[in-house]
């Protein structure tokens, strides 16, 4: 391969890496996603060395994840004057962190050197592998993976079969397809390029004719429950001011009565401004306000034998007169924001909280995914906030007719986090086949369908209640049935076939009788 100057490479790895990045939500455009994608591709197996190409797709992950990822500084600015100063430092480990997971697959795919093409695809296969990892790994973090960009259009309905990782697959390859015709086309090898580039845009007419299909086809009536949503809009830096905290709850309140009947209001998440265990006259009056049955994000504490208080997120049915019917408790906490991972139980006893916690003695995990029976309408999943970004936490139960999200995403700033937040929830629709209801502080509050379309809709930063109709349920999508078992296993049986084959590649280079 031919010498390249440094500087003229890194800053194209930047290029590309941020090229990609508009793909993901709000702008969605997965056009440059592909090429930018592409580039990279094209500069690692152009790489002289496995290190090498660790260097250039780490630049290129930096370039993609700076951009994406900028929403994470917006939680040290609610009180600036405390977090504000991390805020660059919480960027730049999150963009680097998440970047490793390009330049290892990067590095994997160019022990041995194998040829150019070989390491293209040999790089996808091993990035496919990693975007799986990355949703497994510590908690896991499978936050803005590169099958996301397809979330709105026809192709995310293969997120039906095969969840977003088929959606990645699908997006890897296509990039993979436009870095190999352009290295074949270098090597003057033209026939072979226009293979590569018809053979893509051939999957890609696939993927778009098939989703497309899909979306045609009737879905079932619904049940004939009536919802409002309440979006009260309450700014994360005025939510627990004392003397706002009064005028915020009677705006929950306004917002639940509406001139016509309703059979369920929801709240958002964190939107009482009491505990459970507590509330005075909180929860008679949300009652007699709603004037149905109530799903309320409230926070509650229980105190065991030895006067230890306990925490917990959660979403609690209120019924006539303030009555407690199911409570659900938040089992996948944020990191952090809402426990401190590793001495979270011993920070809790020295008076530590998270970031984003109210709460000095920070949140205690809840038991695990639980369905709410909600009378009339249906068994719901709960998800709270961040555990709608994982399609795992939607099993371990038995099938429900709906999934209801309870969110505060004044967190995520009014930028880039709640659009990525909301596709990846609309995405849960469609791996499941089940209708998405999802209520948001400061939005967007949304009703989608059971193939993740958007049917009634609350705009970011608007304050307003949503009635809508719940929709109807499909069968369970073959995603459903399986989840990403079959992935695991093919993409661990892919990265040992990958590194037996460097493993073989470097002994044939050594020669017979060498030794390392």
């Amino acid at each position: 391969m031919p010498a390249e100057r440094r500087w003229p490479v890194i800053l194209q790895a930047l290029a590309a890496g941020a090229l990609a990045a508009p793909g993901q939500a709000p702008w969605g455009l997965w056009p440059l996603t592909l090429l930018g994608l592409a580039w990279a591709f094209w500069l690692v197996a152009r790489a002289p060395s496995a290190r090498g190409a660790f260097g250039r797709a780490f630049l290129a992950g930096l370039g993609h994840f700076l951009p994406v990822m900028a929403w994470i500084v917006d939680p040290f600015f609610v009180e600036p004057e405390v977090t504000g100063w991390m805020a660059p430092f919480a960027l730049g480990l999150m963009a680097a962190g998440m970047a490793l997971f390009w330049a290892f697959p990067a590095w994997l795919a160019s022990l041995g050197t194998p040829r150019p093409t070989a390491r293209v695809w040999r790089f996808a296969l091993a990035m496919l592998a990693f975007e799986d990892l990355r949703g497994i790994l510590f908690t896991g973090f499978p936050w803005a993976l590169s099958g996301h960009v397809w979330i709105g259009t026809p192709p995310d309905q293969l997120a039906a079969l095969g969840g977003a990782l088929l959606l990645s697959a699908l997006t890897l390859s296509l990039a993979a397809a436009l870095a190999v015709a352009a290295l074949r086309w270098q090597g003057g090898r033209r026939g072979l390029a226009g293979l590569a580039l018809g053979l893509g845009a051939l999957a890609l007419a696939g993927a778009w004719g098939w989703g497309s299909l899909r979306l045609a086809q009737p879905l079932p009536e619904g049940p004939g429950i009536r919802l409002r949503l309440v979006q009260a809009n309450v700014p994360q830096d005025q939510k627990w001011q004392r003397d706002l905290i009064g005028m915020f709850f009677e705006r929950h309140l306004d917002l639940s009565t509406g001139e016509a009947p309703v059979d369920l209001v929801i709240w958002p998440e964190t939107a009482a401004p009491f505990l459970l265990d507590n509330p005075g006259a909180g929860l008679e009056m949300a009652a007699e306000a709603a004037g149905a049955a109530l799903v309320m994000g409230i926070q509650r504490r229980e105190r065991d034998a030895a006067g230890i208080s306990r925490y917990f997120n959660s979403l609690a049915v209120i019924g006539p007169g303030g009555s407690v019917g199911a409570i659900y408790d938040k089992h996948h906490l944020v990191p952090f924001g809402e426990y401190i991972p590793l001495i979270g139980e011993w920070a809790r006893e020295q008076g530590w909280g998270g970031l984003a916690q109210q709460l000095l003695d920070g949140y205690t995990p809840g038991p695990g995914p639980e369905l709410m029976d909600l009378g009339r309408a249906g068994r719901a999943l709960p998800l709270i906030c961040y555990e709608a970004v994982f399609p795992r936490d939607l099993r371990g139960t038995d099938r429900p007719d709906w999934l209801l999200q309870a969110t505060n995403d004044a967190w995520f700033g009014h930028r880039l986090g709640p659009y990525q937040h909301f596709a990846q929830a609309r995405l849960r629709a469609v791996e499941t086949g089940l209708p998405l209801v999802r209520a948001a502080n400061t939005g967007i509050s949304a009703v989608t369908d059971a193939r993740g379309r958007v049917l009634a809709s609350l705009p970011l930063d608007v304050t307003g209640a949503l009635d809508a109709d719940l929709p109807g349920a499909l069968p369970p999508t073959p995603y459903a049935r399986w989840g990403d078992g079959p992935w695991h296993a093919l993409l661990a049986l892919g990265m040992l076939t990958l590194a037996l084959a460097a493993l073989r590649r470097r002994q044939s280079r050594k020669g017979p009788g060498q030794s390392g």
